[in-house]
This record gives C-alpha cells, sequence and structure tokens, in this order.
C-alpha cells in the first residue's frame, strides 16, 4: 500500500516536506488510472448521447408491464387461450412499429419520432390497464404493440448522426448496459408493487415513458438534433434502397434467426427448469445472473472487443449463445442453469452494440432510421417466431432437439456472419472514407 502522503527533496534544501494531501484517500496513480479507464469506456460521446442514455435508462427503470403482462391478465381471469390471443395481438402489432418509427424518423425527423412513440405509447399503456372486455384488451394490445417501437429507430438513428463511426459500437453498447441495468431494477420493484395492485405497474410504465419524453424535449431542443437528409428521388416512398441492399437483408435475416435462438431464454429454458421440478424462482435467479453478468462485463468486454473486426466478433458471440443454450440440455440443478447462464451471457455481451454500429455505418445518411428499423424489424419478428418455434420443438421433438437446434443456428449464424464479414468491411471502409472525405 502506498502512503497517502509523498515527501520531496530538493537539491536545495535537506528538510522533506510532505506534498498537499488531496483528501481522497486514493494515491494519484490509482487515481490517474481510474481517470483513464473512465475516459476510455465513457468519454468521447456527446451531449446529446447522454440525454438519450438518460432517458432509456428512466424508461427501463420503469418499464413494467411487459414481464407482468401474462400475470396481470391471468388475474383478469382470462384463459391461456385468451392470455395467447392478447400477446399474438401485441406481437402482430409490434411488425409495424419499427418500420413506421423508421419512416416517421427519416422522412419527419428523430426528435419528432421519439417523442410521437413515447407519448403514443404511454397513452396505449393506460388504455390497456383500463379496459376490460376481451376484444377490447386485444385491440389495445395491437395498439401497444403498433406504437411501443416507433421511437427505437429514430433513437438509433439519432446516435449514428452524433456518434463518429469509431466510437458507434461502445455507444450502442453503452444503451445496451443502461436497458438491462434499469431491466433489472424495474424487476425488483415491479414484483413488490405487483402485490399492492396491478395498477401501479402501469402508472408507473406509463409515467416513465412521459418522463423519458420531457428529457428529449428539454434536453434535445427542437432543430439541435441530428436532421434527417433531403430523400433521393428513387426512394422517397420508403424502403426501397433498404430493400435492395443485400448486405442489410443478410444481416436482418441472420437477426431473425439469432433473435429467435435467443428467445429460447424466455420459452425453453423456463419449460426445461419446469421438467426438472424445479420452482420458479430457480429461473427468476438466472435471469438476475444474466442481467448481474451483463451490468458487470458489458461496458468492459465491448470496448476490448471493438478493436476487433466487427463481423468476426458477432460470428464467435453468435456462436457462444448457440452453444451456451445448448448445455441446458446437461443442466439439472439451480446451480447448473445459472452457470449455463454465464455461458451464454458473455455472448450476449458479445453482440452488445455491435450489429447495430454496423447498421449505422451501411446505412446511407438519408436512410438511418430505416436501417435501424430493418434491424430491429428482425427482434420484433422473432417474438413471434422463437415461442412458436421454441413450443412446438420442445413439446413435439423434446427436449434434446431444442438444445442440438440452438447449437446448429448458433454455429449457422456463426458461419453466415464470417461469410460476410470481407464484404462488409470493404462496405465499411467506402463508407467511413466517404464520411472522412
Amino acid at each position: 500500500m502506498r502512503p497517502a502522503t509523498v515527501t520531496r527533496v530538493t537539491p536545495h534544501s535537506t528538510d522533506e516536506r510532505p506534498r498537499p494531501h488531496t483528501g481522497t484517500g486514493i494515491p494519484a496513480q490509482r487515481r490517474s488510472r481510474l481517470a483513464g479507464g473512465m475516459q476510455t469506456h465513457l468519454g468521447g460521446l456527446p451531449r446529446t448521447f447522454w440525454i438519450l442514455f438518460g432517458g432509456q435508462l428512466v424508461n427501463r427503470i420503469g418499464g413494467m408491464v411487459a414481464a407482468f403482462l401474462v400475470l396481470y391478465l391471468g388475474a383478469q381471469g382470462l384463459s391461456a387461450g385468451q392470455i395467447g390471443a392478447v400477446l399474438a395481438a401485441r406481437g402482430v402489432g409490434s411488425l409495424v412499429s419499427q418500420p413506421l418509427g423508421g419512416l416517421l424518423a427519416d422522412r419527419v425527423g428523430r426528435r419528432f419520432t421519439l417523442l410521437t412513440g413515447l407519448v403514443a405509447t404511454s397513452g396505449a399503456l393506460v388504455l390497456l390497464g383500463a379496459v376490460h372486455p376481451l376484444p377490447a384488451m386485444i385491440a389495445a394490445a395491437a395498439l401497444l404493440g403498433a406504437v411501443s417501437e416507433l421511437y427505437r429507430p429514430a433513437s438509433s438513428a439519432l446516435v449514428a448522426d452524433v456518434v463518429p463511426p469509431a466510437a458507434r459500437a461502445k455507444a450502442y453498447g453503452l444503451l445496451f448496459w443502461a436497458v438491462n441495468l434499469g431491466f433489472a431494477v424495474a424487476s425488483l420493484l415491479a414484483g413488490f408493487l405487483a402485490e399492492h395492485g396491478y395498477w401501479l405497474l402501469f402508472t408507473v410504465d406509463a409515467g416513465s415513458g412521459l418522463a423519458f419524453a420531457v428529457i428529449i424535449a428539454v434536453g434535445i431542443p427542437r432543430g439541435t438534433a441530428g436532421r434527417p437528409q433531403p430523400a433521393t428521388g428513387g426512394d422517397r416512398a420508403g424502403y426501397r434502397t433498404a430493400l435492395r441492399d443485400p448486405l442489410l437483408v443478410a444481416l436482418v435475416l441472420l437477426t431473425l434467426a439469432y433473435a429467435t435462438l435467443y428467445n429460447q431464454a424466455q420459452v425453453a429454458i423456463p419449460l426445461a427448469i419446469r421438467d426438472h421440478g424445479l420452482p420458479a424462482t430457480v429461473y427468476g435467479t438466472a435471469a438476475a445472473v444474466n442481467g448481474i453478468v451483463i451490468v458487470v462485463l458489458q461496458p468492459v468486454l465491448t470496448t476490448w472487443l471493438a478493436r476487433f473486426d466487427r463481423m468476426k466478433v458477432l460470428a464467435a458471440s453468435w456462436a457462444l449463445v448457440g452453444g451456451g443454450m445448448a448445455l441446458t440440455g446437461l443442466a439439472h440443478t439451480a446451480w447448473q442453469y445459472c452457470l449455463v447462464v454465464v455461458v451464454w451471457t458473455v455472448g450476449e455481451v458479445g453482440t452488445a452494440g455491435f450489429t447495430a454500429a454496423l447498421v449505422a455505418d451501411l446505412a446511407p445518411a438519408q436512410a438511418r432510421g430505416r436501417y435501424q428499423a430493418m434491424f430491429g424489424w428482425g427482434w420484433s419478428a422473432a417474438s413471434l417466431t422463437g415461442p412458436t418455434a421454441g413450443t412446438f420443438v420442445y413439446g413435439t421433438l423434446g427436449p434434446a432437439a431444442t438444445w442440438l437446434g440452438c447449437l446448429a443456428i448458433g454455429v449457422l449464424c456463426g458461419a453466415g456472419a464470417l461469410l460476410l464479414a470481407r464484404r462488409v468491411a470493404h462496405r465499411r471502409a467506402v463508407a467511413l472514407g466517404l464520411a472522412a472525405g
């Protein structure tokens, strides 16, 4: 342990005088290393990004309804089939949410789309919590799905507008970190609030969305956010440029396959835990382990991985998630399930920020919102394909086929990423060269 004070001797005096104490109790060299680490992991990002980061964190801390929606619907007396109908309606609505949000972000503006999406989502949450006849619940759930993702393409496009290309992976990774930190806090708070009434969950969730909107409205004044570029003549209608980009389409399809695999964390893994006779708290603990690993590792690991080729990082990460999911077939006890979760969560952290950064690098400036929307659509579609495929394979072919399928999808996604790596690197180099010019 270094002393808190250091003596200084000059050639003109034999007196040894202590340097003034800084009051921090931390040696200067250690403070310097700490400051350097903070600068590496958090520095170099503009004010607009941190406004988005803070708003996203607030919004996710209040995001309580989604995780407890099944329990809420059951408490309203709905059968399993009726609950499935409400969830399916929300899923179908979500398929149009990001495409519409991307179009608005590019045509009208990032700030307008952010505010519209957040306010509309808060209103839809209040409506879903207030109505009770099943047809009204289905309609409200579809509306919620259709507006709840409107803001995401605008948020991602705004990050691409204001963050330099070299720092985008770090920026998107930090947003991913904020989402998971907020989710962990929300999970703890929601269980307590639900015991006092589900209406509290809807109130807090809607309120957090409005708080995010206020943060955007105050923190990003009109005209200061990244402005949409004028559309070129052939693409005024919408998604023509994006759909004609083979690299983007391939990346979206790989994302859809990976997201279908990842959804098994909420579908097949709970079924396996149940079938081993373990209590529901085991799944809750495993979910908490997932969040803790992300919060601890993500800022450091994303910064370290940024030095490597992005597609190769994705290839390794997707394969690791598939292999980690496959290891679930060997788990029988609570600690084994938690250990398996640690394995595939490391792979999940490896993907954090890199796909969104790749999409931002591929996108023309005038189509950033739509490119991000197509990427997000892969995740929205997986909210349907994941549960459908997972329950079908698990129930018909058995757990072993499910875990082997996870391994196969992870390996195939990794192989696909490697096949695209050279073309993506060339395209990215050209895009960055043009931007620099």
